[in-house]
C-alpha cells in the first residue's frame, strides 16, 4: 500500500494533491508543531498578473502548539480577494461556490477546518484515498521526525511511502529498507495553463489551478508528476 503523510495546508500546490493521487492512504498530520511562516494557513494566489499571499488569520498560534490545538480566526477578508482576483477567470461559477463553503464553515479548530478543507477539494478533484487524522492513530507519540513516519507506516500496513521533494533532507533510504518499505518522493513536472491571457504565474495555490482549468484538464495535470 502507498502511503503519504502531510501536514494539512490552506489550499495547496498542485504538487500536494499530486502526491495524494500517487497514494492510497492519506494522513493529515496533525499532531505536530505549528511551522510559522510556513503554509499551514497562507497561500499565494495571482492578483494583478503576480503572486500574492492569502493568510488565514488564527488565534494564539504558537510553533510550541500542535496544529490541533490552534484556533481559526475571521475569514472573511479572503472571500473578498477571491472574488475580485478570480471574478472573471472561467471556472469562477463553477469553483467559488466550493471554496466559500470550505471558508465559511463554522469549524474553529485549525486542523479540522484544513481537514474539511483538504477533503472537499479532493472530493472536486475526484480523488478518494483512505483518509486518516494523524491523532486518531494508535502510535507511539512520544516518537518524533522519521521514527514517528515509521510508526504510522507500520500501524497502517503500508509498503510504499511517497513524500514531496523537502523530504529527501528528512528520510533516508536505509531506515525505510530496514523496514520492508520503500521510498519515493514525488517530483512536479513543469506545466503551465492559460491565466487571463498573459504570462504564467507558476507555483500558486490549488485555487488558481481550479479557476483556469476544467475538471477533466485537473485530472490531467494531476498525473504530471514522476516519483524518484
Amino acid at each position: 500500500m502507498k502511503l503519504a503523510v502531510m501536514q494539512p495546508y490552506l489550499f495547496p500546490y498542485l504538487g500536494y494533491f499530486q502526491l495524494i493521487q500517487a497514494v492510497d492512504a492519506f494522513v493529515v498530520y496533525d499532531d505536530v508543531n505549528y511551522i510559522k511562516g510556513g503554509w499551514i494557513n497562507r497561500n499565494f494566489i495571482l492578483a494583478n498578473d503576480d503572486k500574492q499571499l492569502i493568510t488565514l488569520p488564527l488565534q494564539g498560534a504558537s510553533k510550541n502548539k500542535l496544529i490541533n490545538q490552534i484556533a481559526v480566526g475571521g475569514k472573511h477578508k479572503i472571500m473578498q480577494t477571491l472574488r475580485h482576483c478570480y471574478g472573471k477567470a472561467p471556472y469562477f461559477d463553477a469553483v467559488y461556490p466550493l471554496i466559500e463553503d470550505i471558508i465559511v464553515q463554522p469549524e474553529k479548530n485549525l486542523a479540522s477546518f484544513l481537514d474539511y478543507q483538504l477533503q472537499r477539494i479532493c472530493e472536486y478533484l475526484g480523488l478518494h484515498p483512505q483518509w486518516h487524522i494523524s491523532s486518531a492513530l494508535n502510535k507511539d507519540n512520544d516518537l518524533r521526525g522519521q521514527d514517528k513516519i515509521l510508526s504510522i507506516c507500520e500501524e497502517l500496513g503500508a509498503t510504499h511511502y511517497i513524500n514531496v521533494p523537502g523530504g529527501k533532507a528528512l528520510y533516508n533510504q536505509e531506515s525505510f529498507a530496514a523496514c520492508d518499505l520503500k521510498l519515493s518522493f514525488i517530483q512536479p513536472r513543469t506545466v503551465s495553463y492559460p491565466q487571463f491571457g498573459k504570462e504564467f504565474v507558476p507555483h500558486l495555490s490549488i485555487i488558481d489551478v481550479m479557476m483556469f482549468n476544467d475538471r477533466e484538464t485537473c485530472a490531467t495535470l494531476l498525473e504530471e508528476y514522476d516519483l524518484v
